[in-house]
C-alpha cells in the first residue's frame, strides 16, 4: 500500500467548483487543510463555497474561452504557490440520440468536457515537472466512460476520451512522481441533470436522474470523500459503486448482457427523438 500523503498545506485547483461534486470536494479538501482554488463560470456560487473555507479563492473563468489553463494556474500560484493537485471537473451532459446529435453539439460538448481537461492537465503537468515536487492530477471521467447509456452517447464519448487520455498520462508521468487518477461516480444528485435537460431542450422534470434507480444514486459528499482518500493514497481509478464497477468490467466480457439492461432505460416517447 502506498504511503499516506499528508494533505495539509498542499494547494488544489478545482474546476466546476461552485456546485455538485466540485463544491463538495472543495469543502472536503478545505477540512483536510488544503488551500483551494475554485474555478467556474458563475462567481456567486464560488464565493459561497470559498466563504466556508479557511483558505480559498474564487476564479471566474470559462474553460472554453482563451488560455484559461495558464490564467487559472497563474492565479493559483500567486495565491498559494504551485498547485500540488488539479481536479478537472468542469463539464455538462447532453440528452440526445447519437443519430440526432449535431456536429455543432458534439464539438461544443467535447470543447467543455475533453479539450478543456486536456489543456488544464497538460499545462499543470508541465509546471509540476518544472517544479520537480510531484503532484496529483484528477479528471471526472464518470462511470459512463466505460459504457454508453442510450441518449448519452456524446457525453459518454467525451468521458471515454478523458479516461484514455489519463491512462496514458498516468504511465508517462509516474517516473517524475506525478499521480494521475480518474474519478468514476455513478448518478450523483446535483444540478448537473437539470442543466443537461435544459441544454437538450427539455424541462428539469424530465431529466435523466428521474429514471435512475435509487440504489444507483449518491450524494456529491460521497464522491468527495472518495476523492480525499485517493489524494491521501493515490489509486488509478476512483469508483463509488462496486456494483457499477463490476458491471463495467462485465460489459467488456459480455456486451449483450449490458445492452439488455440498458434497453430498459429507453422511453417510448424518445425512440424517434433527437
Amino acid at each position: 500500500m502506498p504511503r499516506r500523503v499528508q494533505l495539509e498545506g498542499r494547494p488544489i485547483v478545482i474546476t466546476g467548483g461552485g456546485t455538485g461534486i466540485g463544491a463538495a470536494t472543495a469543502l472536503a479538501c478545505g477540512k483536510a487543510g488544503m488551500p483551494v482554488v475554485l474555478a467556474g463560470r458563475r462567481i456567486e456560487p464560488l464565493h459561497n463555497i470559498c466563504a466556508q473555507l479557511d483558505r480559498g479563492i474564487a476564479v471566474q473563468i470559462d474553460v472554453t474561452v482563451g488560455d484559461h489553463a495558464h490564467e487559472l494556474l497563474d492565479a493559483a500560484e500567486q495565491a498559494f504557490g504551485p498547485p500540488w493537485a488539479v481536479f478537472a471537473n468542469a463539464g455538462h451532459g447532453l440528452d440526445r440520440t447519437a443519430h440526432g446529435t449535431t456536429v455543432a453539439e458534439l464539438r461544443e460538448i467535447f470543447d467543455v468536457n475533453f479539450f478543456a481537461t486536456h489543456l488544464l492537465l497538460s499545462e499543470a503537468a508541465k509546471r509540476m515537472i518544472e517544479h520537480g515536487r510531484g503532484g496529483h492530477l484528477l479528471a471526472s471521467a464518470s462511470c459512463v466512460s466505460k459504457f454508453a447509456p442510450p441518449y448519452h452517447g456524446a457525453y459518454a464519448a467525451t468521458k471515454a476520451a478523458q479516461d484514455l487520455f489519463c491512462q496514458a498520462m498516468r504511465l508517462e508521468l509516474a517516473p517524475v512522481g506525478i499521480h494521475v487518477s480518474t474519478v468514476h461516480p455513478v448518478t450523483t444528485i446535483t444540478k448537473f441533470f437539470d442543466v443537461s435537460a435544459e441544454l437538450s431542450g427539455r424541462d428539469s422534470g424530465h431529466s435523466s436522474i428521474d429514471h435512475t434507480p435509487r440504489f444507483l444514486q449518491q450524494s456529491p459528499e460521497r464522491v468527495a470523500a472518495a476523492i480525499i482518500k485517493c489524494l491521501q493514497r493515490p489509486v488509478p481509478e476512483v469508483w463509488t459503486s462496486r456494483l457499477v464497477r463490476m458491471s463495467a468490467a462485465l460489459r467488456m466480457l459480455r456486451p449483450t448482457l449490458m445492452d439488455r439492461s440498458m434497453k430498459k432505460m429507453l422511453e417510448d416517447d424518445r425512440l424517434s427523438g433527437g
